[in-house]
């Protein structure tokens, strides 16, 4: 097998060298607005919702199911920061949509009536439902059986956890149910809408699902801080619930039936190749019955349970060969779907399907002058981390280059607790079109490959999790692809630490680095977390390291940047949201303080209408306009020196003067 994956990296190097060396792609193709995304249909198939600019940002639009989109009018009109998030309710009566202010992820729920006569801004009146100043909403369930209410919670009483309510979406009122002085994390709702479960967070950090009685709650499953258990839906006969776990001795996860009442379990399925976790599974609210479920591995792996449907997706791939099928939304008869077709080099395509007829339609290509045919493409890869543990990678190779001794971007994922994907990745066909070798990684800590893996990484940041990166690099130096010269280093959030802590602790191996959102030190990261996040804050201590003990203190300090920061050696561009709640803006500074003071050269971006990453399209574009000139600079890959107007003048509202930063007051 390992002869065959060589024999395969070899072939595929020789092919991205015969190419010929696409031209420089407008950054503004790859990150710029789509210029239709996020389609939907109305639960009856009367309507299409999608999401589209107006009046310069992204807002939601909606029009006749079979009608062109250039019949399709605007129904929100936010000029301040983009719509990403919506949904019908199930009356098809209102579009719902979340909305916070700046980035502070206090997000409220608003609703719009399509039908309504346009305002005064040109579209119909949205409603602030949830309109309580520092209050973050969220949605429980969007009920069937009234279709006028939705279950929400509130931290209106309780910054740290959500009380259930009852929102009327007609008159916004709201009815509390549930006054949460359990530690609650969520509300499980059976095929009837009926309150069933709750998930709930012990003190020591264990997870627990709790049967709702009326008399009360009883604890019916229960997983160690170190296993992951969770509740994904009712059986057909709305007694039992689907649950996946990894409890006691299984490594991956698996999908079981748990009776509520006598607690017997029942196993479903686990990974046929007993590889990586159960993925998902998609019920069909019509049969209740299980249509598929998935596996991501180094690619998507789907099993499916219902025969009809699966007759039909050979229809589809019949139409779309060689494509990633994605499901989106359906009519409640489920004969019309939406679906998205995708690849590693295809932003994709979105194409309405009639199960009737089997008439595959297609509706618009989010990003349709993008050069297609210039992208490169995406290998799985594996290499050996520094104590032998096996590390799944994304790597591409810049089309039409001879793949020796290239610049190398390195793009570690943020989390840590996620993962990343084979498919189409914007920063790796933007970093690749600029001449770049782009690797992307699942270090130790990552999910979805086992809790072995996972648990690998507790108390490893900046250590063995950073080793899982590093050895990345050796390994593409020894095949000779990357030039151990010109390697350089960006993420975000976890992966902004990742970049912080590789010019830290491995000063050698980076030429330069782009820390966006970054944590600089864990005890103060650790320390102003958002309130909101309190169930989770036994796990992170857990998983990182307890400030609140001598030895984690002592470990932590030894794995924060900020205090290595004397042995950085290569430029750095620092970039932050100014109302970021989970790496507060002190984060940033600090680092930019420590090596300002040394005298040694940093840049730094600071946008005052953002949060955790950059939202707003011109604060991006502003942002990637300097990355892209930075990591040129540096590694000596292309870059685009033009950019709009609106751009460049962004990029010096938010460039900030290094003299001028002093250490911002934690939130």
């Amino acid at each position: 097998m390992k002869q065959f994956s060589v024999l395969l990296l070899t072939f595929w190097l020789t092919l991205t060298a015969t190419a010929q060396v696409p031209a420089l792609i407008d950054r503004q193709l790859i990150f710029g607005d789509p210029e239709i995304s996020g389609a939907q249909l109305s639960p009856d198939g009367t309507y299409m919702s999608f999401i589209k600019p107006y009046k310069g940002t992204r807002n939601i639009w909606v029009k006749k199911r079979d009608a062109p989109f250039t019949a399709a009018k605007p129904v929100t009109a936010d000029t301040t920061r983009p719509i990403g998030s919506y949904f019908w309710s199930r009356n098809g009566k209102y579009v719902l949509y979340v909305q916070d202010k700046g980035g502070n992820e206090n997000f409220n729920i608003y609703a719009v009536n399509p039908s309504d006569s346009p305002g005064a801004a040109g579209v119909p009146a949205a409603r602030n439902l949830t309109d309580v100043k520092g209050v973050r909403a969220l949605i429980y369930r969007v009920p069937k059986t009234d279709p006028n209410t939705l279950y929400i919670g509130l931290n209106d009483r309780d910054k740290a956890w959500h009380d259930l309510y009852q929102l009327n979406l007609t008159t916004g009122e709201k009815t509390l149910l549930r006054q949460n002085t359990d530690r609650v994390t969520g509300w499980v709702f059976d095929w009837d809408d009926k309150l069933r479960l709750a998930t709930s967070t012990a003190a020591d950090g264990s997870s627990e699902m709790l049967r709702v009685d009326a008399s009360g709650m009883t604890k019916i499953y229960s997983t160690s801080i170190y296993e992951t258990s969770y509740p994904v839906g009712f059986h057909k006969d709305n007694q039992r619930v689907y649950v996946v776990t990894n409890k006691d001795k299984a490594d991956l996860q698996k999908l079981i039936l748990l009776n509520p009442e006598t607690q017997k379990e029942q196993t479903v399925e686990s990974d046929p190749l007993k590889k990586v976790d159960f993925g998902g599974v998609a019920l069909s609210e019509l049969t209740r019955e299980p249509i598929f479920t998935t596996y991501t591995d180094d690619r998507l792996r789907r099993y499916w349970k219902d025969k009809a449907f699966e007759k039909d997706f050979q229809v589809i791939l019949r139409e779309l060969p060689g494509m990633d099928i994605q499901f989106g939304s359906s009519t409640d008869d489920e004969q019309y779907w939406l679906l998205s077709a995708t690849s590693d080099t295809d932003p994709g395509a979105t194409f309405l399907f009639d199960r009737k007829t089997k008439e595959l339609m297609f509706q618009y290509r989010p990003r349709p002058k993008l050069p297609i045919n210039d992208l490169a493409r995406m290998e799985a890869i594996r290499y050996r981390s520094s104590d032998g543990l096996e590390i799944p990678a994304f790597l591409t190779l810049p089309k039409g280059r001879d793949p020796q001794k290239l610049p190398l971007v390195v793009v570690p994922h943020g989390g840590p607790w996620g993962r990343d994907f084979w498919g189409y990745n914007a920063y790796h066909q933007f970093l690749a079109n600029r001449g770049y070798a782009v690797l992307s990684m699942n270090f130790r800590a990552s999910t979805g490959y086992g809790k072995q893996f996972l648990n690998a990484g507790n108390k490893q940041w900046g250590e063995k999790m950073q080793d899982d990166i590093t050895w990345g690099v050796k390994y593409l130096v020894d095949q000779g692809i990357a030039d151990p010269k010109r390697v350089g280093i960006m993420g975000g959030s976890y992966g902004g630490y990742a970049t912080l802590a590789g010019l830290a602790f491995t000063p050698d191996v980076y030429a330069a680095g782009v820390a966006i959102v970054a944590p600089s030190n864990i005890i103060t990261l650790l320390n102003s977390i958002p309130p909101y996040w309190e169930s989770i804050r036994k796990t992170f201590y857990e998983r990182m390291g307890d400030p609140n003990t001598p030895e984690g203190k002592a470990q932590l300090t030894k794995q924060s940047p900020l205090f290595s920061a004397d042995k950085i050696k290569s430029p750095l561009l620092v970039v932050q949201g100014a109302n970021d709640p989970r790496v507060n803006k002190a984060e940033s500074d600090q680092i930019v303080i420590a090596l300002r003071d040394r005298g040694f050269p940093v840049e730094y971006l600071c946008a005052p209408d953002e949060g955790h990453g950059f939202a707003r399209p011109v604060n991006n574009m502003a942002m990637l306009a300097l990355a892209e000139q930075f990591l040129a600079k540096h590694l000596g890959g292309r870059y685009q020196e033009s950019m709009p107007e609106n751009v460049a003048q962004r990029l010096k509202e938010i460039t900030v003067d290094v003299k001028t930063v002093q250490l911002a007051e934690k939130k």
